[in-house]
């Protein structure tokens, strides 16, 4: 479950275009009346969905980064307390990442302290492969906080994100100062050296006390469902597809058990690796397809295929078309939009 505060947002951001929300709300199965309810959570995959289907209806495909830069911080409610009134960055990251599934249940941050700070972010109980708009806004968000903060123009070491853009908007390097690393092995930010020893411009330690005792309650109270086995194995082979190293017992010793259990797991989920193996790449491979900017020979590479005939014949049997008849046929199909 998530709080909403980022579906309100684009909401805001679809009225304020003319866009009628009742629709797109449908799609993601959310009522108005869950968006109004300051009370109300949501199932963290229906933000996902809704997040897509506003993308699409605005034609704005960096609508979560864009929403990242233009929203107010003290948006964000206690995460974002709790982090201001920190002493110093590394404390406030620290905080953060004991705190971010208060407000996303399915989010979870790591901080690897070291002379450069590295915030990674996980997702748990859904598929990460389902995901583009809301890790831009929380990838972007959470370096415009760290500014926010510490009143310095950071620029980040690195920044990487594992879904795939085939091209990289002017504006997205502007913001973060340096190419994003896409379809990469981890959604991270790399901090400058020392990042992590900055004081925060508005620490207070008594706000601070006050705030971590709120956000320990409402921990408590949350009792968070990792999700189903398939969307732990889906989540671990999706960043290892490029290198062809996504095997059953590779999976199985990331999640800490042997082949044989993982197998018996899924078997007892009613699926087995090889079938969420191949599911998740037909699914990848449609959305890679649909992106004309994607050269065949790169969407292949992306799914671990070593020859670009291999990856036409899968896609034939997981879809009944070549990838160019797809790619022709929805070139065909926005066109006749067009006209």
């Amino acid at each position: 479950m998530a709080d909403p505060v980022l579906s309100r947002l684009v909401a805001d951001r679809l009225r304020a275009a003319g866009v009628g929300l009742q629709s797109i709300l449908k799609q993601a199965g959310i009522t108005p009346s869950q968006l109004d309810n300051p009370d109300t959570r949501l199932p963290a995959n229906s933000q996902i969905v809704f997040l897509k289907a506003a993308a699409g209806a605005l034609d704005d495909g960096l609508l979560g980064f864009r929403l990242a830069q233009s929203s107010d911080v003290r948006k964000l409610g206690l995460l974002y307390y709790v982090f201001a009134s920190s002493a110093t960055l590394n404390e406030a990251i620290r905080r953060c990442v004991r705190y971010s599934r208060v407000a996303n249940e399915a989010v979870a941050l790591q901080l690897i302290e070291s002379r450069q700070p590295v915030i990674r972010l996980g997702y748990t109980g859904v598929a990460r492969h389902t995901d583009v708009q809301q890790v831009e806004f929380i990838i972007a968000f959470l370096l415009r906080v760290c500014r926010h903060t510490t009143g310095r123009h950071l620029v980040p070491e690195r920044v990487s994100m594992m879904h795939v853009r085939s091209t990289i908007p002017a504006e997205i390097s502007s913001f973060f100062g340096v190419r994003v690393e896409f379809g990469s092995e981890f959604d991270e930010i790399v901090l400058p050296v020392g990042a992590g020893d900055l004081p925060l411009v508005n620490a207070d330690p008594y706000l601070n006390k006050i705030i971590v005792r709120d956000c320990e309650a409402c921990l408590a109270e949350r009792r968070t469902n990792a999700g189903p086995l398939r969307i732990k194995v889906e989540n671990a082979i999706a960043p290892l597809l490029p290198h062809a190293s996504a095997r059953a017992s590779v999976i199985a010793k990331e999640l800490g058990m042997s082949e044989r259990t993982l197998e018996r797991k899924l078997a007892q989920e009613g699926t087995s690796f090889m079938e969420i193996s191949q599911q998740l790449k037909s699914e990848m491979a449609v959305r890679y397809v649909e992106d004309p900017a994607v050269p065949i020979s790169r969407v292949a590479w992306l799914l671990g295929f070593e020859e670009v005939s291999s990856f036409s014949h899968a896609f034939k049997r997981w879809t009944g078309k070549s990838p160019r008849q797809m790619r022709n046929a929805d070139a065909t199909h926005a066109a006749a939009l067009l006209s």
